[in-house]
């Protein structure tokens, strides 16, 4: 199944994020992730989701999530011309033999060590998924205590 990335700028308004949700659950489908800011106009809102499913289900989805009040446009960035990033926070156990490693593996993923425990370093990574699942895979090894993610975010590129 194809994962889209759904671009939906809403009115910045009370309640816009839950009549989208409910939206999604009252059909059955799935949000693999979802992130949402105010824009350079406070009034206005940015939503990227991340969705599964055919092209059908996207279709509909599209459809539906025009139909609200509150949103004024909805894209699917999916196969489009766009700079995505996700953010996560890793925290990682560091034993004193492994530190050097972690911190030569953090240096090549070009992330930060945010903060730093005798037991573990707390890493800050942004990227595109597959360089932040590249990272996790070389950390996981050490142990990883804590992950947390924003989900993706995602622009088109600037057309000439």
């Amino acid at each position: 199944m194809i994962k889209h990335t759904i671009s939906v700028e809403v009115e910045n308004r009370f309640g816009i994020l839950a009549r989208i949700s409910s939206l999604f659950s009252a059909r059955g489908f799935n949000i693999d992730s979802l992130t949402v800011g105010e824009t350079e106009d406070p009034t206005i809102s940015h939503i990227i989701m991340v969705v599964p499913g055919d092209d059908q289900i996207i279709e509909q989805v599209i459809k539906q999530l025009r139909k609200l009040i509150d949103v004024i446009k909805v894209v699917d960035l999916t196969g489009k011309n766009i700079i995505e990033r996700e953010l996560i926070l890793v925290k990682v156990s560091a034993k004193k033999v492994d530190r050097a490693e972690i911190m030569r593996i953090t240096d090549i993923f070009r992330a930060k060590i945010v903060d730093f425990h005798p037991l573990a370093f707390t890493i800050e990574a942004t990227g595109a998924e597959n360089k932040i699942k590249a990272l996790l895979r070389l950390l996981k090894p050490f142990g990883i205590k804590k992950l947390i993610r924003t989900g993706k975010i995602a622009i088109p590129r600037e057309e000439k």
